[in-house]
């Protein structure tokens, strides 16, 4: 098997935003697996002083507020000076807040914005200026396939991830040319706190997998909810060389639940 690489760089250094969570966990614990080191940024000082992965990479915590540029732009700028460089960046933080259009408020609405397209922006401006220094790296977005189908009291989420799509899109073709790669992985229902919050305490898995026709969700015709692994795992193989000739895809990892449509 090919040993894990960016640009040609084994044990390459990654940013993953939102680490702390449950996708951003999962993707700290397989490129760590990968021997990559990894820049783990959350918000949650806390998120990674204990029960960090074994592997032949490393975790670099880093607690900072993705919606403050200055902070951010201080954090990783103190990151470059003491590993020399970045390789790749995730950005695999993001908020949902569930509410009809009509109960919507707009603190939500810039909220959301601000963590799931705003701090794509910010972040992957950093990182890229690194990447291109270096010559070449890659970037992937993790956004959601509410990002191309519609979804009942989701218009934020949806809105802000489809946002976040089209940067990184953009960004691929401006940086191209730096052989920087940039690609977008779109997951479907995950098994996450972001939801079983939305569960309120039940084991929704089967009707979630059968669909909801009052909100017209269709089901998931793999049969199954997927794991933040299943996600992890499609975000490495991006990062990799394995898909050096690959930039400017959305990748719908969804078992089928949009039916090939929200890429």
């Amino acid at each position: 098997m090919q040993k894990f690489s960016i640009a040609g760089r084994h044990h390459p250094t990654v940013v993953v935003t939102g680490a702390g969570g449950g996708i951003g966990r999962a993707l700290v614990g397989a490129l760590v697996a990968a021997g990559a080191q990894v820049v783990a940024v959350d918000h949650d000082p806390e998120a990674w002083q204990s029960d960090r992965p074994s592997g032949p990479g490393a975790v670099l915590p880093v607690a900072v507020d993705l919606t403050d540029r200055a902070a951010v732009t201080a954090a990783l700028t103190a990151v470059v000076t003491d590993v020399g460089s970045l390789d790749g960046l995730v950005n695999a933080a993001g908020i949902l807040v569930p509410a009809a259009v009509l109960e919507l408020s707009e603190r939500d609405w810039e909220r959301t914005f601000a963590v799931n397209a705003t701090a794509v922006f910010t972040v992957s401006q950093i990182v890229a200026s690194h990447l291109v220094a270096a010559g070449g790296g890659s970037i992937v977005t993790v956004a959601s396939n509410a990002a191309g189908v519609p979804r009942s009291r989701m218009a934020a989420y949806a809105a802000s991830k489809a946002a976040a799509v089209a940067f990184t899109r953009c960004l691929g073709l401006e940086l191209a040319d730096h052989h920087v790669r940039c690609n977008v992985v779109s997951p479907g229902s995950t098994r996450t706190p972001m939801l079983t919050t939305l569960w309120e305490g039940e084991d929704r898995s089967a009707a979630t997998i059968a669909g909801t026709p009052e909100e017209f969700r269709l089901g998931i015709p793999l049969g199954r909810i997927a794991e933040p692994t299943d996600v992890a795992a499609v975000v490495v193989h991006l990062l990799s060389d394995a898909a050096r000739q690959v930039t400017m895809q959305n990748l719908v990892v969804d078992g089928g639940a949009t039916l090939g449509v929200a890429a």
